[in-house]
């Protein structure tokens, strides 16, 4: 395995003589002509989006969405009679992370990238891997079990994040009549929650949940129940337009689901301790998920 360290665009291309003498792909699908002749599997990778895909305490990448790209690259090696593949790491960001599968810089980012219809429009995605839900995040001490006992509090919520405006409907509908403040940035809405600036905070569960396992005192937080049932679904972002390789990308994924693989990677990385610091972000499988792992699918709605 190589890996490419974050600066450099240079897709390593070493073809050797079995890559040479191996099956031809149908034209038709642009990703495995390319992954064929080049001999190479270039996956993206991010650097800090726990547990999907960061760095370990090696500096090497980890995660979830990594280990079920490793059962990619597997499936790759057996159906294009290809044992010898190299596989490639790439460090991608939020910003250009579309470009460089778009340009064909990487074949699947192996992330945690929100599967939406604008998305839709410049890339594609293999059916759900994941299954956030916007979430209020209060103490055990507030005594707060759910969304009418915020009924005059002061909550926060982060500068910018697309879960405000949800907030600020259901402080509308249900009449609560909440103050909303609005932090800088994530840990600063965690910081303010635990000072007892606010009583709540609103966001995607898994962004809380990164950020409470590494506070001083994890057992002191309480979730409430999913707001509205609204559920977002994470995929491995591919090229658009390639059916041939969107299928053997959703093959190996339901394949994993179908055996029980994909359910242990999920127990791996989300309810026990992971690397660097040994924190649990105990979260488990929601049952937005589990329905997805019975049933695989991209569709963008439960």
């Amino acid at each position: 395995m190589k890996h490419i360290a974050a600066r450099h665009w240079l897709v390593i291309a070493a073809v050797t003589g079995f890559g040479l003498t191996a099956p031809a792909v149908h034209a038709e699908s642009p990703t495995l002509e390319k992954i064929r002749s080049s001999n190479t599997l270039t996956l993206g990778y991010r650097e800090s989006s726990i547990p999907f895909s960061f760095l370990g305490a090696d500096q090497k990448p980890v995660g979830f969405s990594l280990d079920l790209c490793a059962a990619i690259a597997e499936k790759l090696k057996a159906d294009l009679k290809m044992p010898r593949l190299n596989v490639a790491y790439l460090a991608v960001s939020a910003a250009n992370r579309i470009p460089l599968l778009q340009n064909g810089t990487i074949d699947i980012e192996c992330g945690s990238t929100t599967n939406t219809a604008e998305r839709q429009q410049q890339v594609g995605f293999s059916v759900a891997t994941f299954a956030g839900a916007p979430t209020w995040l209060t103490t055990a001490s507030s005594g707060i079990t759910d969304e009418k006992g915020l009924q005059g509090k002061t909550v926060v919520m982060t500068q910018g994040s697309l879960n405000l405006g949800l907030a600020m409907k259901i402080n509308s509908d249900l009449k609560l009549n909440m103050t909303i403040l609005q932090s800088k940035e994530q840990a600063e809405s965690l910081l303010l929650l635990r000072t007892g600036r606010a009583s709540a905070w609103f966001e995607d569960n898994i962004l809380e949940a990164g950020l409470v396992a590494g506070s001083p005192e994890p057992k002191t937080f309480r979730y409430l129940p999913n707001a509205g049932g609204q559920v977002y679904y994470y995929g491995l972002m591919i090229p658009r337009n390639d059916p041939e390789f969107k299928s053997l990308v959703d093959g190996a994924l339901r394949a994993q689901m179908a055996s029980g693989e994909f359910s242990k990677t999920y127990t791996k990385w989300f309810t026990q301790p992971i690397p660097p610091h040994g924190q649990n972000l105990a979260l488990p499988m929601n049952e937005a998920l589990k329905a997805r792992v019975a049933a695989p699918s991209d569709s963008l709605t439960p």
